[in-house]
């Protein structure tokens, strides 16, 4: 092999290898920011696993809000349906968050307790974030099977 030859190869084997670093570089960041949807159940049933950083969806309980006058610390419970978890965030609330409405909030847990980092509310009566919504329906579903009993014709 001829020194220009021998040159380009490693060019080429320099660009390759350089790629393939930037890919893997690229990858491992945007698999740390990923933050993945879980409900109050499947938190409470462990499905969140270790993930350091998730986000919580659900309706926000009917009497759980509660902010002591003076600070910025509001706590709330997040409920599915199924199961309700304390959330407990430091910071201004969307002007549309309510009892009873949906939302997401972004955080990890800590003693028992979801430290929401960011909290996002639905825009109108209509809406339901569709992760949310989908999570939700699974859940009630589990529910609302009917025995076998049940669903047997009567003589």
């Amino acid at each position: 092999m001829n020194p220009t030859r021998k040159r380009r190869l490693w060019l080429v084997l320099a660009v390759v290898a350089a790629a393939a670093i930037a890919t893997t570089l690229i990858a491992m960041a945007l698999q740390r920011n990923v933050a993945y949807l879980y409900t109050p159940a499947e938190v409470l049933r462990g499905e969140a696993g270790d993930h350091a950083r998730f986000r919580l969806g659900g309706m926000v309980a009917a009497g759980s809000f509660k902010r002591a006058s003076g600070s910025m610390e509001a706590h709330f419970k997040v409920d599915d349906g199924d199961a309700m978890l304390p959330v407990v965030y430091t910071g201004i609330l969307p002007d549309l968050f309510r009892e009873k409405q949906a939302v997401v909030a972004t955080g990890h847990m800590q003693d028992g307790v979801f430290v929401a980092e960011q909290v996002l509310a639905k825009h109108d009566e209509a809406y339901m974030p569709k992760e949310v919504a989908d999570k939700m329906g699974a859940a009630h579903k589990k529910h609302d099977v009917p025995d076998a009993a049940e669903q047997m014709p009567s003589p």
